[in-house]
């Protein structure tokens, strides 16, 4: 009895280990991958040298008053030239004036929520680095409330935010720095990642579909006619008469060369079978009388 239980046990134990392997195995079977690296924390490296505080000329919503212009007593930067504006603010950091042709054109456009309108003014140092700078009036007096140098992929403007696009390492992306006034200076509101565009290479937008082309004969019968001044009365044009369709000649004698005409015999109707009567039956003979005949006497 014992050797009859083992032997029924037994098959069901042995092939448990390769039940578990074919589970974990891939439709080409069990691989190795190597050894697995250990999950450690990040490694810093001279974590005991630090950068110094960025100081007051870097910071790019550092205030200053630009020196050499009259006062604004109307508040407005409309009302002072911006060329003036440029070359007074280049001279009080001890730069040469830029050349016109590096000045790009100025844009008016309120920033400082004042609800008048504020200067921003870019000029290009080379073919790829440029000064992007926004002036306002504080006080009655010319006031540089923004000032930085970057690579301008693009600058935009919304809702009183100044957004400035720089390429990154990665051609596919920009880095969109956010600017906005919080109240008493223009300080970072974002800094994020965007897909990288230029006017040459916009963002893709549907292609719009082709207006359906008209038929010749649609053409002709509904043509284009000019504008007509305002009060001459409308023409119709005359009206056509409507085209009959042709009509079929009517069938003759087929004629054959070299022989005369040929003549189709005329259809008659096919004749129809006279009616006869119904055959009617005849008259059964009358029934022997139950009585005999009486003899005369």
């Amino acid at each position: 009895m014992r050797h009859r239980t083992l032997s029924i046990v037994a098959p069901f134990v042995v092939p448990l280990p390769l039940a578990l392997a074919a589970g974990c195995a891939g439709v080409a079977g069990l691989h190795d991958d190597g050894r697995a690296r250990n999950v450690k924390a990040p490694l810093a490296l001279w974590a005991d040298r630090t950068p110094a505080p960025r100081v007051r000329d870097e910071d790019p919503g550092d205030q200053r008053a630009v020196p050499g212009l009259a006062r604004v007593p109307s508040g407005d930067m409309k009302d002072v030239d911006p060329a003036a504006v440029v070359r007074a603010d280049f001279a009080a950091d001890g730069d040469r004036p830029p050349t016109p042709s590096a000045v790009r054109s100025p844009v008016l456009h309120d920033l400082t929520d004042d609800g008048k309108p504020d200067l921003i003014s870019a000029v290009d140092l080379d073919a790829r680095s440029s000064l992007l700078r926004v002036y306002s009036v504080r006080n009655e007096v010319v006031t540089r409330v923004l000032a930085l140098r970057a690579v301008l992929a693009g600058v935009e403007l919304a809702a009183g935010h100044l957004a400035v696009r720089e390429p990154t390492k990665d051609p596919r992306y920009v880095s969109v720095t956010d600017y906005v006034w919080d109240g008493s200076r223009m300080g970072l509101w974002d800094l994020t990642l965007d897909d990288y565009r230029t006017p040459q290479n916009p963002l893709p937008t549907p292609a719009p579909s082709a207006p359906p082309s008209k038929s010749p004969a649609r053409a002709a019968a509904f043509p284009r006619t000019a504008a007509r001044p305002w009060g001459e009365p409308v023409t119709r044009p005359e009206a056509r008469p409507e085209a009959r369709p042709a009509t079929r000649p009517e069938a003759g004698p087929v004629k054959r060369p070299g022989a005369g005409p040929v003549t189709r015999p005329e259809a008659r109707p096919a004749p129809r079978p006279e009616a006869r009567p119904a055959p009617r039956a005849e008259n059964p003979p009358a029934p022997e009388s139950a009585t005999a005949p009486t003899s005369p006497a």
